[in-house]
């Protein structure tokens, strides 16, 4: 039974992009676009380039931002400003999503590579604003991205997240391996599931899954 597996969570830690959104809605294209842009003008190459460098630097560091910043020194600040200069009007309001989340027993919290101020607009546009304690960007974990252990440990130091009762909700299976070896529970929301000894669980659908424990 799914439910007893998570009896021990009292820290409930969620991704934000494609996790507490339906990839479907593809507001991570808009952020790419202008990722892509970024490149162009920083480095001064054409867009092919910038868009194999974006493409590249995500694989290698995790993020696009993390390549940037350790093979060409750029400054992380106007960079994230940049790239999440977009339309939240593709978002809709998700108030079921928002009561299971609520009704979970503990602390519940945001944590993802993007920044806190972007994370905001997107909960924000979701009506999932004043639900979590807390809302951390890739700047509480100096700058390191997921999936680096590193970067989860300080954002977890920050927040006095007790990884042995804790659990993780992620579409980027990268990401939840560092978790699994804190011994997190993990969850795999995607549309396609992919086996690997660090996920525990998967669901296409969170808020299906999320009832099956509240």
């Amino acid at each position: 039974m799914v439910k007893r597996a998570f009896d021990h969570v009292r820290h409930w830690v969620f991704d934000l992009d494609n996790t507490l959104y339906s990839p479907a809605v593809r507001l991570f294209d808009q952020i790419e676009v202008r990722m892509t842009q970024f490149v162009m003008d920083a480095l001064g190459v054409d867009r092919d380039r910038a868009n194999a460098l974006r493409v590249d630097y995500w694989k290698t560091y995790g993020t696009t931002l993390a390549g940037l910043m350790r093979e060409h020194d750029v400054d992380p600040a106007p960079y994230l400003h940049e790239v999440h200069d977009i339309d939240f009007s593709v978002l809709s309001e998700d108030p079921y999503l928002a009561e299971l989340i609520r009704g979970l027993p503990g602390r519940k919290i945001v944590y993802t590579n993007g920044s806190e101020p972007y994370a905001r607009n997107v909960l924000k546009a979701r009506g999932l604003d004043g639900i979590f304690d807390a809302v951390y960007g890739v700047e509480h974990a100096d700058f390191r991205p997921k999936p680096e252990r590193s970067a989860f440990e300080t954002v977890f130091g920050r927040d006095g997240t007790d990884t042995r009762t804790a659990a993780m909700f992620e579409d980027d299976p990268r990401n939840l391996a560092a978790p699994h070896q804190m011994g997190m529970r993990t969850v795999h929301v995607a549309p396609d599931s992919v086996e690997a000894d660090h996920i525990h669980h998967h669901t296409t659908d969170l808020r299906e899954f999320l009832a099956r424990l509240t």
